[in-house]
């Protein structure tokens, strides 16, 4: 049995994300507002139709073959009045064509659910000269830091959404800070058979479930260097007919990293550490491992002069895994991104930043305003041999099979066909398979996986 559903864990669902692009250096450390400028009631919405199709499938124990349709509808209220601001969101997320052997997840299909209703408060200087502050209280989606632990997901069919509180603040030197108290919203339903026909059963909240924490950045005006520190807490215990792995992780990162710009070479580094407690398995009376795990990245790129702004970066990633000793090592990453980095999500969702060890690099450019493409490469490479390789479930526990799992081919361009109304999206993987992934005893033989979405997006 699966682990929480809504804890997209590497024992549970996968996590998607969001673009290809280059990490920029700063994330706001504010409420993410609504795109609509002044007071008064704004309406706004989207639609994106998406056929998936693989061959070959990485992952034990689905169909070697498959595809999917789905459709996202979103619709947005904001009203505005002063300092105060009401944001109202709708998701529909629905998939057809799945059977019993589709790896088909809470992440791709969340049908008819309210996935934002908060209130938000600019309370101005609170704090003091040349300070702001904002307050937000509900149910919300965030992106925190890097995205690389809480993220709200572009590519992914289905966001993940809380409900609690969350302070932004900033001060004078480009000092910005978030603290949060929440609850991760537990999707449903989250079956086979009601996802495979789109029922509506709308998601709740549980302190069975708890994220808290804050980050604090600093970049100074006119440089293009961010500091970053962050630390959260994820806790989790069995609700009635819902097992758990009953994870108490503490997670502390810094990241340093400096802003792209043309004609400069940019960097970065990350690392987290985490640490706590975790059941041995979903039993109520397995016992308790402590955690001991890590995650680390490294990048370096620059951007050529020119009309297509050519953006090249190398890149490297490490996240643990667990080894055969005493205690559990397996990286976590709990709500994060994975598209930015590693690979498309949906009904692919190989790659995850667990048990990885991936140096890679891509080739980003920008033809022109409605136009662009990316192409990258990455090595794959499990962090320990005797653990179950990234999200695949693919396994040897003896670790004679070694630890190259294959080389990743990725792609994907992008077009307006109505600009800033309806855009065209291609993506597509090939992994060759390594040793790893053709001899693990239960890894599927059938040959080297290749993955292909279409997408459209209408905006309104």
């Amino acid at each position: 049995m699966a682990a929480m559903a809504w804890v997209p864990s590497a024992w549970a669902q996968s996590v998607a994300p969001q673009v290809a692009a280059p990490q920029p250096a700063a994330l706001p450390a504010v409420a993410s507002p609504a795109p609509e400028a002044g007071e008064g009631l704004h309406l706004s919405g989207s639609m994106r139709l998406r056929y998936e199709l693989l061959d070959g499938q990485a992952r034990a124990g689905f169909n070697d073959s498959d595809d999917l349709v789905s459709l996202r509808t979103q619709l947005k209220a904001v009203w505005r009045h002063g300092a105060i601001e009401l944001f109202g969101e709708l998701i529909d997320s629905r998939g057809w064509g799945a059977d019993a052997g589709t790896p088909l997840t809470t992440s791709e299909v969340n049908a008819l659910e309210p996935t934002q209703a908060y209130v938000q408060a600019d309370l101005g200087s609170v704090l003091g000269k040349g300070t702001k502050t904002s307050l937000q209280v509900g149910r919300f989606t965030m992106a925190l830091g890097s995205r690389r632990l809480v993220a709200n997901d572009e590519y992914r069919n289905v966001p993940t959404s809380f409900t609690g509180l969350r302070a932004d603040m900033s001060a004078p030197g480009g000092i910005k800070s978030t603290l949060f108290y929440v609850l991760p919203q537990l999707r449903l339903p989250d079956d086979g058979p009601s996802l495979r026909s789109n029922a509506v059963e709308l998601d709740k909240e549980s302190f069975a479930a708890v994220l808290w924490g804050g980050l604090i950045s600093r970049q100074r005006r006119g440089s293009r260097v961010l500091v970053e520190a962050v630390f959260m807490h994820f806790g989790e215990r069995d609700m009635p007919g819902r097992p758990s792995r009953d994870r108490s992780l503490n997670n502390i990162g810094f990241r340093l990293v400096s802003d792209p710009a043309i004609g400069r070479i940019e960097w970065g580094a990350e690392g987290i550490y985490q640490w706590g407690r975790i059941s041995a398995s979903l039993s109520p009376n397995a016992d308790q491992l402590p955690v001991s795990a890590s995650f680390m990245r490294l990048h370096a790129g620059y951007t050529f002069p020119g009309p297509w702004k050519p953006h090249l970066l190398f890149e490297v990633d490490r996240a643990s895994g667990d080894s055969t000793g005493p205690g559990y090592g397996r990286f976590d990453t709990l709500f994060g991104m994975r598209r930015t980095d590693l690979a498309p999500a949906g009904i692919y969702s190989v790659v995850s930043r667990t048990n990885l060890l991936s140096p890679g690099v891509r080739l980003e450019v920008s033809p022109g305003k409605r136009f662009d493409l990316f192409t990258g490469y990455r090595a794959l490479f499990l962090a320990d041999s005797n653990d179950a390789f990234a999200n695949t479930g693919v396994r040897d526990a003896t670790g004679n099979s070694g630890s190259f799992a294959g080389h990743q081919f990725d792609v994907r361009l992008r077009h307006w066909l109505v600009p800033k109304v309806l855009r065209a999206e291609l993506d597509g993987v090939w992994l060759a398979k390594g040793r790893f992934l053709q001899s693990a005893p239960n890894a599927p033989r059938n040959g080297d996986m290749r993955y292909v979405s279409f997408n459209v997006t209408a905006t309104f």
